[in-house]
């Protein structure tokens, strides 16, 4: 290897700065030392989290010593029959109108998307108007649908009847709650299910369509499952906010949880508070319940777009005890 012309090149030791002695050495590096990394302390964390637990405990407190909530009564009116037989009525209500509000949906949403104008203008003045009527009036109007119209029938318009029935008969309390709450529910389902269609990407509807599959089994196979994704948790907004709904049919003579409660309520006017607590506690328990199938609705579903799904509860405290395990064997061993 030869070296550029000019430059000299010499391996001996660099000569000792100037005014420094001729036998001194350069001094030895220091060897690295471990450092402590202190936490970042967040004074504000910690006072807001004060706060909370003393309201927490202020509003716990209140609750279990206060004579007026009567927890007595709560105890021996929570599973009476007639509070169950109402519960039972809610779930049914809630069931039925639930299936029947989101196929409803479906159907509006595909007609809101489809190319037939009248398609697209039924669709948008079905979810104008219930969207804008309160849930109670469109009950109350079923209610008394019978003083409008005493037979249905169906046969050619303007002409002959082919079949006709009794609406007397047919629109017993359960069938009125039922259709009316499915009236309501589909208005909103159709646009949670349009927003879900709209939010997959347009390239996977070409893709679907360049297969040359059917146009039920692009929209069944391809773009239903991906627009559940977005479907599920608004839905599942709507279902609970349909289960608490169902507490309106009690004005269409239907006993319910909240009917049973307060036709109780009137009977025993000193039970009024503890009644209106059971059926708190209840309408709670179904909504948690809804919101734990979502959660593994929604788990399901996020495969395809998450590299890991969520840990579930369960896995979630296998998780903890084991960092606890760990960090209790590395104190122990230090």
């Amino acid at each position: 290897m030869t070296e550029p012309p000019g430059v000299a090149v010499s391996s001996r030791p660099a000569p000792p700065p100037p005014g420094a002695p001729a036998d001194a050495t350069p001094p030895a590096p220091r060897p690295p030392t471990a450092q402590r990394v202190l936490p970042l302390r967040r004074r504000g964390r910690w006072i807001a989290t004060a706060v909370v637990l003393v309201l927490v405990a202020q509003i716990a407190h209140g609750l279990v010593t206060n004579p007026f909530y009567q927890w007595d009564r709560f105890a021996y009116w929570f599973v009476r029959p007639v509070i169950l037989d109402g519960l039972l009525i809610t779930l049914e209500v809630a069931a039925y109108s639930a299936v029947l509000g989101l196929l409803g949906g479906i159907a509006l949403a595909l007609a809101r998307l489809s190319g037939s104008p009248v398609l697209r203008a039924v669709s948008w003045t079905y979810t104008w108007l219930f969207r804008s009527v309160p849930l109670i009036v469109v009950l109350l109007f079923l209610y008394n649908f019978s003083a409008l119209y005493r037979t249905l029938s169906l046969g050619v318009p303007f002409g002959p009847a082919f079949l006709n029935f009794d609406e007397s008969r047919l629109a017993t309390d359960m069938v009125v709650a039922v259709v009316g709450l499915s009236l309501n529910e589909a208005a909103y389902a159709s646009e949670v299910v349009r927003a879900g269609i709209l939010s997959v990407d347009q390239g996977q509807h070409e893709a679907a369509a360049a297969l040359g599959l059917p146009k039920r089994y692009q929209f069944s196979r391809i773009v239903l499952p991906q627009a559940l994704r977005s479907v599920v948790p608004n839905y599942v907004n709507q279902l609970i906010g349909l289960i608490k709904g169902t507490s309106l049919v009690f004005y269409v003579s239907l006993l319910d949880l909240f009917g049973s409660v307060q036709s109780m309520g009137s009977t025993y006017p000193g039970d009024i508070v503890p009644l209106l607590l059971v059926a708190t506690v209840w309408y709670v328990i179904l909504t948690s319940v809804v919101s734990a199938v979502q959660f593994y609705v929604e788990r399901h579903y996020s495969r395809g777009a998450l590299r890991t799904v969520p840990p579930t509860p369960l896995q979630k405290l296998r998780i903890a005890l084991g960092d606890l395990r760990a960090r209790v064997r590395t104190e122990t061993a230090t």
